[in-house]
């Protein structure tokens, strides 16, 4: 953790983002201490965990892990938690049920409540259809933050997979506008920037017609490096990369340039 801390603040990245944080595993104020590097955490719930489950019990042990994640957070001095934070990360075989929605916004809505007390943004990740049955699009992420009535739950949006769910997604990114909260740069392939078929000039144009000024991150997947159980969640069957220096560097550079393009592009189009 403390290479990946290195690596990043020497590729002039300034917020890392880990998964599944296991805090008992390592010396929180050592790594709080660490880089000038901003930390986020995103997760996924397991099934005996699921808060949107009809199950009581189920409900109330991913309510625990929430809060405990949340204080995790803090703890390591980062500022986000994210991720599939309302349902089980995996691929269902049912529809969601009024009953499992309805406990799921009750129990972000509690969470976000101790999230504001400890200083930690709560980011819903929408994911696509084979990792959730519940928040799929935008519409729905928005939907289900507006039911949790709370105004620090925004929604965590991902190039990857609003290339599978949303039918524009430029536009979703305009719906949601002040709500996104995060959000993750990755190409549909899920390895290098540009080598897929994703349309980040559209992409790059609708962040800055909404004036996004929070994180953007780059998520990209190889079992050389991500952990063995994520990467079978994530269905990563074949590396399409082994190295992560170069597609660090590579993602930096492609994304500054994008950004730099669209602004080109906004200030092109107001020339008289």
């Amino acid at each position: 953790m403390e290479t990946a801390l290195r690596k990043t603040a020497e590729h002039g990245y300034r917020t890392i983002e880990f998964a599944y944080l296991r805090p008992e595993k390592f010396d929180l104020d050592r790594l709080a201490q660490s880089l000038d590097v901003q930390i986020g955490v995103t997760m996924g719930l397991p099934l005996d965990k699921d808060i949107s489950s009809e199950d009581d019990a189920s409900v109330a042990a991913g309510a625990a892990l929430l809060a405990d994640a949340v204080r995790a957070v803090r703890d390591v001095g980062g500022n986000k938690l994210g991720g599939i934070l309302y349902s089980a990360h995996t691929k269902y075989n049912r529809l969601p049920t009024r009953r499992g929605w309805d406990n799921s916004v009750t129990t972000i809505a509690r969470i976000a409540d101790i999230a504001r007390e400890a200083g930690v943004d709560l980011v819903l990740e929408v994911v696509n259809r084979f990792e959730t049955n519940l928040l799929n699009t935008t519409a729905q992420g928005l939907k289900f933050i507006e039911e949790t009535g709370s105004d620090h739950v925004r929604l965590h949006l991902d190039t990857f997979h609003m290339n599978i769910e949303e039918a524009n997604p430029a536009a979703a990114i305009r719906l949601a506008g002040d709500k996104i909260g995060y959000f993750h740069i990755g190409e549909s392939n899920r390895g290098y920037l540009g080598d897929g078929v994703i349309d980040f000039d559209k992409t790059f144009d609708a962040l800055l017609d909404i004036d996004y000024q929070r994180d953007i991150v780059f998520e990209s997947f190889s079992t050389a490096v991500v952990d063995e159980a994520l990467s079978l969640t994530c269905a990563i069957w074949r590396d399409t990369w082994t190295e992560n220096d170069p597609l660090a560097a590579h993602a930096k550079r492609f994304i500054e340039q994008k950004m730099d393009e669209a602004r080109r592009r906004r200030a092109t189009n107001a020339r008289p």
